[in-house]
């Protein structure tokens, strides 16, 4: 066997050593990312798009756009989720059972992101009084929902995509901040949680431009090759990414206000 033989485990054994001891990925397998990301795309599609369809359709709102504006997808892609969501016969048929069972569901998708942050901050559970936090994060997601959908409408024909991306980015840093705060029952000061948010808000950003160039084509194709169930593979996969995208955004922010903390402190 040869020399260069050798050589290519040890590499591999050297690259992996280096990725251990890499702080964000330490965090990050640390908070079991891709297990907890899993877990928030499976929760998301069993208990929140059904709260989501019943709200939106209340509200004289089309759900399927509503997903399209988070995926940031084009049209053609658009009118492939669309064919998910019929709300014909949604109204008038919910019952008192039905309407808890589909907010304890969509409180139970907040209690999984409280929970990834309660980790990363170091938080307590507050017990009971976790899931009113969690209701209050419902409604905040549903007002950034609102005023994206308001603002990219207005904004798109006059500013174009660099002021769409520039206030997208500000949107995303506000309402990541004020989860932050809202989740952790203002725990964590503002001060402290504001990196998280902002690395956070970025990492969305770069999702949602990924979003609309590889989703909108994959929804596309999946459709035509599987139906429906290749549009909520996509939509499953995108979810996954959303998990990683927070956990990397807490991570970043964790660190950087620790990397702060030490320069500033007297040695």
């Amino acid at each position: 066997m040869s020399r260069t033989a050798h050589r290519r485990p040890r590499r591999g054994r050297t690259r992996f050593r280096a990725a251990e001891s890499n702080p964000i990925w330490a965090r990050l397998t640390a908070l079991d990312f891709i297990g907890n990301s899993f877990q928030l795309a499976a929760l998301a599609v069993l208990c929140f798009f059904p709260f989501l369809i019943v709200v939106t359709t209340a509200l004289g709102r089309d759900t399927a756009t509503v997903v399209a504006g988070w995926l940031g997808l084009d049209k053609p892609a658009a009118e492939a989720v669309a064919g998910l969501f019929k709300t014909d016969s949604i109204s008038g048929s919910l019952t008192v059972a039905g309407a808890c069972l589909l907010i304890v569901g969509a409180v139970a998708v907040a209690g999984v992101l409280q929970g990834w942050y309660q980790r990363v901050f170091d938080v307590p559970s507050r017990g009971w009084r976790d899931s009113i936090d969690r209701f209050l994060w419902l409604v905040a997601l549903f007002g950034y929902s609102t005023i994206q959908a308001v603002v990219g409408r207005f904004l798109g024909p006059i500013g174009g995509a660099v002021a769409q991306n520039l206030l997208g980015l500000v949107l995303a840093t506000l309402f990541w901040w004020l989860s932050i705060e809202i989740l952790l029952a203002g725990a964590v000061r503002w001060r402290t949680s504001f990196p998280a948010a902002v690395a956070t808000g970025a990492c969305c950003l770069g999702l949602g431009a990924f979003s609309a160039r590889f989703f909108s084509e994959q929804i596309v194709v999946n459709n035509q090759s599987y139906g429906l169930i290749g549009v909520v593979m996509v939509i499953l996969s995108w979810l996954v990414a959303v998990g990683v995208v927070v956990h990397l955004g807490s991570v970043l922010g964790g660190l950087y206000t620790e990397h702060r903390a030490r320069s500033r402190s007297p040695r």
